[in-house]
């Protein structure tokens, strides 16, 4: 490991110094979050997440697979060959929560874990509690399957958070003698092997070592992976990404994580080293996912078997996988593409999957999960009729430290820098004390009840020259009784267009108390689907600013939410509850129930017959999407039928 001349800062993705990124980014520890949203879910991510989430790691053998890889305690490998990740993602989490916070119980676990994973390393610096002992001879054999070097990449990532967060390397160098082995064994050389894992996450977490260490062999051994993908060295299957080589794909397919992983960590390589037809591939990628294969809420995976991508348009919605990993790995692939250009593009499909696609996997009081969020529900799910709701913890728990270790690190996703301007990518009420590459430390109070308000205002209190550039979301462009979005400064309105889907750059010579005031519409729009995503031919979605909107059984007592019938002229109002949910804005109008007739009554086909159906009047209420789940179990529709 290299010694870095400068002190580590806590931020997630560092593109500080990749000469292929226009962005860099700002450090956790730089924005202080004053919001009543993400603020509030954060400190619970820190004060229960995080602490139940350890008693698990704990109570599930999971901390004890490395004592026993120690040989401080003689029991049997507990749980599945990859369970090692959720203890390293975990670490991550609390890593970025304790960022700037005094926590001495949350410290004393990671300190604890940290050791255990001290102790089991060995003395080759090899580390994964799965092959050790009866194992040992098995290491390196099925790349494809058993997730060493999956593992390994959570193990990297979990050491530059914790390094980054707090300073010390003790983690960090864990982690190096673990990535110099893997660069001694993997390669084109004689004596080395040539593979590359069947789940993609060690690309991303070798390039975030070369950052933080400046060992840039780590940085060739992400390259090394990426590029030998594709060549049927692990089978060929799409499933495992490796069905051909990356610079040739057109197209996600297979697994949704891997191939979010894979991009991911592709765009990471791509900061480094600017090749066109990396970049050419991962626009051809992101082109196809946002027109053909991603759902209304930022997620991935149309299909349960094989946790898959799917076809072009094939997007069910009872029969959604979406599992809350990929649209996490959605969140970190588009956050990575923005960097590169700052095109917000990106930035809009970041802020969208990590409201809508995220976000619901996680309980209000931050205790339980979804792992597959669906689009419909009747409140019950196949096989066995078993009631949907959120669940404590999963035998495969990748997705609860994952969006543990998101929400810890939301307060870095809010800003980026370039130059001499500062970057507003979403909004949330903050202060903030961010330095420029230039040097100028610019100080800003953001006031704003984003996401359910479109008022923000930036007060500035560093005096000078520089600019700002605030995101004019694309979703302002849509709804009803639209007014156009307004960017002003003291009052006064900022010359030029203020164009949906843009960033606005103010450039001025700032003084202090100034006052930067962006107006987004957030009326209540409809979205529809392209006409080949059949299950909602005929229904629209509601949404407001950000946010997704659905329907919930617990709203309409004794109705079918499959009957419900909004009218495409029918007045849609807008409410804050702060009685509901935690606090949340509501959507309510008017809208009608088309009961199923009784001709219908054990019949599934009959002849088409021009009958209007009867309608009976009802008050529709809608709620955010992520919020859907945290009442009593029962029925959740997005897509209403629609009537003209």
């Amino acid at each position: 490991m290299n010694d870095r001349p400068d002190a580590p800062r806590a931020v997630v993705v560092d593109t500080t110094n990749s000469p292929h990124a226009m962005l860099q980014p700002v450090p956790i520890t730089a924005v202080t979050l004053t919001d009543n949203f993400w603020r509030r879910r954060r400190e619970t991510t820190r004060t229960v997440t995080l602490r139940t989430q350890y008693r698990h790691l704990e109570d599930t053998g999971r901390i004890d697979n490395f004592r026993r890889a120690a040989g401080k305690l003689d029991v049997p490998f507990q749980g599945i060959y990859f369970n090692d990740s959720d203890v390293y993602k975990w670490l991550e989490a609390a890593a970025w929560a304790l960022a700037g916070i005094d926590d001495a119980e949350l410290a004393g676990y990671v300190e604890t874990t940290i050791t255990a994973i001290e102790e089991a390393q060995g003395a080759d610096g090899y580390l994964n509690t799965y092959f050790v002992y009866e194992r040992e001879s098995e290491r390196w054999t099925n790349l494809r399957d058993l997730h060493e070097l999956y593992c390994a990449g959570h193990l990297f990532q979990a050491a530059v958070a914790h390094y980054r967060a707090t300073g010390t390397t003790r983690l960090l160098h864990v982690a190096c003698r673990f990535a110099d082995l893997i660069c001694e064994v993997f390669g084109t050389g004689d004596h080395q092997k040539r593979g590359t894992p069947g789940h993609p996450e060690i690309e991303m977490g070798l390039v975030e070592l070369a950052r933080a260490t400046g060992e840039q062999r780590y940085l060739a051994q992400a390259a090394f992976f990426l590029d030998t993908r594709g060549h049927g060295v692990i089978g060929g299957s799409a499933y495992h990404q490796d069905h051909t080589p990356f610079r040739e794909a057109d197209r996600l397919t297979g697994h949704a994580v891997r191939a979010l992983y894979l991009s991911a960590g592709a765009t990471d390589i791509l900061a480094e080293t600017g090749e066109g037809d990396l970049r050419n591939a991962l626009e051809r990628l992101w082109q196809r996912m946002v027109t053909r294969q991603v759902y209304i809420t930022g997620g991935l995976g149309a299909r349960h078997q094989g946790e898959a991508v799917g076809a072009d348009y094939e997007l069910p919605n009872a029969r959604a996988y979406a599992e809350t990993c990929a649209g996490i790995a959605n969140a970190m692939w588009a956050w990575r593409m923005l960097q590169l250009d700052g095109d917000p593009i990106y930035a809009e499909m970041m802020e969208r999957a990590l409201y809508n696609a995220a976000l619901p996997g996680i309980s209000l009081d931050g205790t339980a999960y979804f792992y597959v969020n669906p689009l419909a529900s009747d409140g019950r799910s196949d096989p066995g009729d078993t009631v949907v709701q959120r669940q404590p913890w999963f035998g495969c728990a990748c997705c609860p430290p994952n969006i543990a270790r998101t929400l810890a690190q939301m307060p870095g996703y809010l800003y980026g820098v370039s130059d001499d301007t500062l970057w507003l990518h979403t909004y949330a009420a903050n202060e903030a004390e961010i330095a420029l590459p230039g040097g100028q430390v610019v100080k800003v109070i953001q006031r704003t009840l984003y996401p359910w308000s479109g008022q923000i205002t930036v007060e500035v209190l560093t005096p000078g020259d520089y600019a700002i550039a605030v995101r004019i979301p694309a979703w302002c462009a849509a709804g009803d009784n639209l007014s156009p979005p307004t960017v002003s400064v003291n009052g006064t309105t900022c010359p030029g267009d203020v164009m949906p889907g843009s960033y606005v750059h103010v450039s001025r010579t700032w003084a202090v108390g100034d006052a930067l005031c962006i107006q987004l519409p957030m009326p209540i729009h409809r979205t529809e689907a392209h006409p080949w995503t059949l299950e909602n031919t005929g229904r629209i979605a509601l949404m407001r600013g950000p946010l997704l909107y659905c329907l919930e059984a617990t709203d309409h007592p004794d109705v079918d939410l499959r009957d419900i019938v909004l009218p495409s002229g029918a007045q849609l109002t807008s409410t804050f509850r702060k009685d509901l949910l935690g606090g949340v804005q509501i959507v309510e109008g008017e809208g009608f129930i088309a009961p199923t007739e009784p001709a219908w009554q054990d019949t599934l086909y009959r002849p088409a017959e021009n009958v209007p159906p009867a309608f009976d009047p009802l008050r529709l209420t809608a709620v955010p999407y992520f919020v859907w789940g945290n009442r009593a179990p029962g029925a959740m529709q997005i897509w209403l039928r629609r009537q003209d």
